[in-house]
């Protein structure tokens, strides 16, 4: 992997957390608990568990579930 390809990897990956913040800040602020909403979000590829509150469920649309998954694991294994 060229330096190119790393910048847009990093690129990418900074783009959908921010998007998960989002998303999360999102149905936190409409009474929801986010990480059963997104997990279930994940399983189901049902857009209804993200409300559409502050383009919460636009956000999380924009992103692929593979992607959005290879972020977390990849986030969380990169912190231990």
């Amino acid at each position: 992997m060229n330096l190119s390809d790393a910048n847009k990897d990093a690129a990418k990956k900074q783009k959908v957390l921010a998007s998960i913040n989002l998303v999360y800040q999102a149905l936190k602020e409409k009474g929801y608990d986010p990480i059963n909403q997104l997990v279930e979000y994940i399983l189901s590829d049902d857009p209804t568990y993200i409300t559409s509150y502050n383009g919460a469920r636009k956000e999380i649309n924009s992103i692929d579930r593979f992607d959005l998954l290879h972020v977390i694991f990849s986030d969380y294994f990169d912190k231990k």
